[in-house]
């Protein structure tokens, strides 16, 4: 009489099956971090896209501003609190839809420091400029917003007596 010793880790039969099931797992695991990483990656571009698009909204709003000369003569314009909306101007063009205003500051006199010139021949008039932007897009519930505050000083020539 022989003895038949039977081990019960020689049937190797399901391991094939139970391997597999795990690598699919596994594999799905990795799936769903790239999804979640491209998802989260797609997110912060487009509020990327929409701060820098906010802040060139603003700064747009500035740049049209300062090109037209007009908008720092003081008489009729500054006659409320000192400040003054350059857009109700049809001169004026406001692609980005920025909201500026630009406030003529009495409290500053002179020449600008360190910029060299004479107060004898010049008078100075000191504006504040303050643009504020917003993203363009009507794609998240949420607008970015960008605020600019650019000051600027124009250069009035003054009439020299005896010439």
């Amino acid at each position: 009489m022989s003895k038949k010793i039977v081990w019960p880790l020689k049937d190797q039969s399901g391991v094939a099956l139970v391997l597999a099931l795990v690598m699919i797992v596994i594999l799905t695991l990795i799936g769903l971090a790239s999804t979640y990483t491209s998802t989260f990656e797609m997110k912060l571009s487009g509020n990327k896209r929409g701060t820098t698009d906010a802040f060139y909204a603003a700064d747009s709003g500035i740049q049209v501003v300062v090109a037209n000369v007009d908008n720092f003569s003081l008489p009729g314009k500054y006659d409320v609190d000192n400040k003054y909306d350059p857009f109700t101007d049809p001169k004026n063009p406001n692609p980005t839809k920025a909201k500026v205003l630009i406030q003529y500051d009495t409290t500053q006199e002179g020449s600008p420091r360190g910029s060299g010139f004479s107060a004898i021949s010049f008078e100075f008039r000191h504006f504040v400029i303050d643009s504020k932007g917003q993203d363009q897009m009507d794609i998240g519930l949420v607008k970015s917003a960008s605020e600019i505050e650019e000051k600027v000083v124009r250069l009035v020539p003054t009439l020299q007596g005896g010439y």
